[in-house]
């Protein structure tokens, strides 16, 4: 059901896409694309330094002594993007594919989980704090005041799901967890709730180091706003430059609007459709903000191909790996250390 709701979600998307280009008129937004021309490339390169810098974040977030490898982070995070922004999931779909594979590089399950859980909330975080800067800039610059109060309505709610997200990461949400689950399965004993338990120590410890988290959300800062560049660049070659205050907005705000239409996998339409609104504050035609749009979505493209490849190189490689143990063998072992028998269990027939 989930995965049918995010294919027709995709569809939706499209269609919004198609209709607003359609809207600003095909040629139009041809011309526009084609006047970047291998500006492009700089707006591909300025979006790989982006996710360098996200996966340098999120590495930052384990302590010292179970801490991954630079480089398996920051492979691992171009990854989560590239499910994120191509496959018909939601936005947090790549997310959890990012914390099963960081479980082939050694590092437990419970304490990949949480990494991921923490370094969602610190983006989400320092992406609403970029938005409440870009919404003061807007106000200084003294445009669209009416725009300005819906977009302060909209970060008060997010701020408060963020407040109930980190809630539920605390003993509290564990508890409520717990009984939930008890409640569901009648009050049984359930393997799950030991993993649970597992990953609340691991959010603890996590949290515990509040250096690290200081760290991790800085660069985190870092990246929102090296992504302002992807702004400048286009615009510079539409040959309608703007200035940095202009793009701080356009960029902030437009990641707001991404962020609340997550369910939507990469905000198709819902990206297009806030970038005319933002454009249109500073006299920019729509055609040049679908245009935007369309190279950010050529950059998606052209890093998140490679990155889904490298996904299923990585699965397959964990496959074909001589590590892998039927399952058969290992429940003979595990009933030979519950025996304490050097032989094999008998078998009886079905």
């Amino acid at each position: 059901m989930i995965k049918r709701a995010g294919m027709v979600a995709w569809l939706i998307g499209i269609a919004v896409l198609i209709g607003l280009t359609i809207w600003s008129g095909p040629s139009a937004v041809g011309h526009a694309v084609a006047t970047i021309g291998w500006g492009i490339l700089l707006v591909v390169v300025v979006r790989a330094v982006t996710i360098i810098v996200a996966g340098a974040g999120w590495w930052l977030l384990f302590p010292s002594h179970v801490r991954p490898r630079l480089w398996t982070c920051i492979l691992l995070r171009f990854i989560r993007e590239g499910a994120n922004v191509l496959l018909p999931l939601t936005q947090v779909g790549g997310d959890l594919i990012g914390a099963r594979l960081l479980v082939f590089y050694s590092v437990p399950g419970p304490l990949s989980a949480a990494s991921v859980i923490v370094d969602t909330l610190i983006q989400a975080a320092t992406q609403l704090l970029f938005a409440c800067i870009g919404l003061i800039v807007l106000l200084l610059l003294g445009v669209d005041v009416a725009l300005a109060g819906i977009v302060a309505m909209g970060l008060a709610i997010a701020a408060l799901l963020l407040v109930g997200f980190f809630l539920a990461q605390r003993r509290g949400g564990q508890r409520i967890l717990r009984w939930a689950l008890g409640w569901l399965t009648g009050g049984q004993k359930w393997d799950v709730l030991g993993t649970i338990d597992a990953v609340y120590q691991h959010l603890s410890m996590i949290y515990a180091g509040r250096s690290e988290i200081v760290r991790s959300s800085v660069v985190h800062m870092a990246g929102w706003f090296i992504g302002v560049t992807e702004v400048l660049i286009v615009f510079a070659f539409l040959g309608n430059p703007i200035g940095i205050a202009q793009a701080v907005v356009i960029e902030s705000l437009m990641h707001a609007i991404r962020g609340a239409a997550f369910p939507i996998p990469s905000a198709l339409g819902a990206q297009e459709a806030g970038l005319i609104l933002l454009c249109d504050i500073f006299d920019i035609p729509p055609e040049q903000a679908i245009a935007l749009s369309l190279v950010r979505r050529a950059a998606d493209v052209v890093l998140g191909v490679p990155s889904l490849l490298a996904w299923q190189a990585l699965e397959w490689k964990q496959f074909q790996s001589p590590s892998r143990t039927p399952r058969a063998k290992h429940g003979v072992e595990d009933a030979r250390k519950r025996t304490g028998s050097s032989t094999p269990p008998a078998v009886t027939s079905p």
